[in-house]
């Protein structure tokens, strides 16, 4: 089985982290929180505090499948910050591995040349720094081994994205009914 990191830095947007957490681990998948610092607990960008599973530091990545990096500010600058982090995000990407970014965060990709001639999206305002990127406008673009989503908004259609990616369409679908989501 695979398994996903999901990366908190304080200021992170609690629903775009949280989201993917939680849809992903419906889903089956092994999903780690992963604390940039050297605390378990991490308070986004809207004062709660969300305890990680493991610190960056502490983590081990050999089995992991993909890096996920929820947006939020100032969590967004502090992602972008974290040497270690972006040393494993460009290593990931550079061997196959996916990785994936909502709202601000595509910013910490395109930073890292990971976007040049990809598909990508952001929130509004943060393009420019989608570095060789190809800016969409969808709610979720996928180009290769790359994902990236828009906001907060966005979360739901973000992780199930993922889940389709890392499971199967089917399950991704079953999960769509079984939060209704997109139900009229």
């Amino acid at each position: 089985m695979s398994r996903v990191c999901v990366f908190l830095a304080d200021g992170f947007e609690e629903i775009e982290g949280l989201t993917v957490v939680d849809i992903l681990r419906r889903a089956g998948v092994d999903t780690q929180m992963v604390s940039i610092t050297e605390e378990r607990m991490v308070t986004g960008s809207h004062d709660i505090s969300v305890q990680a599973d493991i610190c960056l530091k502490e983590a081990d990545f050999s089995a992991t499948e993909l890096l996920v990096l929820p947006g939020g500010m100032p969590g967004t600058l502090h992602l972008g910050e974290c040497q270690m982090l972006t040393e494993l995000l460009v290593q990931f990407y550079e061997s196959g591995k996916k990785v994936a970014a909502i709202c601000a965060a595509p910013s910490v990709l395109g930073d890292l040349g990971i976007l040049k001639g990809k598909k990508a999206v952001c929130y509004p305002g943060f393009e420019k720094r989608l570095s060789g990127a190809e800016v969409v406008y969808d709610k979720v673009a996928v180009d290769g081994n790359v994902t990236s989503s828009r906001g907060m908004g966005t979360a739901i259609p973000f992780a199930l994205s993922l889940v389709s990616q890392l499971v199967s369409e089917e399950k991704a679908q079953e999960l769509k009914n079984g939060i209704i989501y997109g139900c009229e």
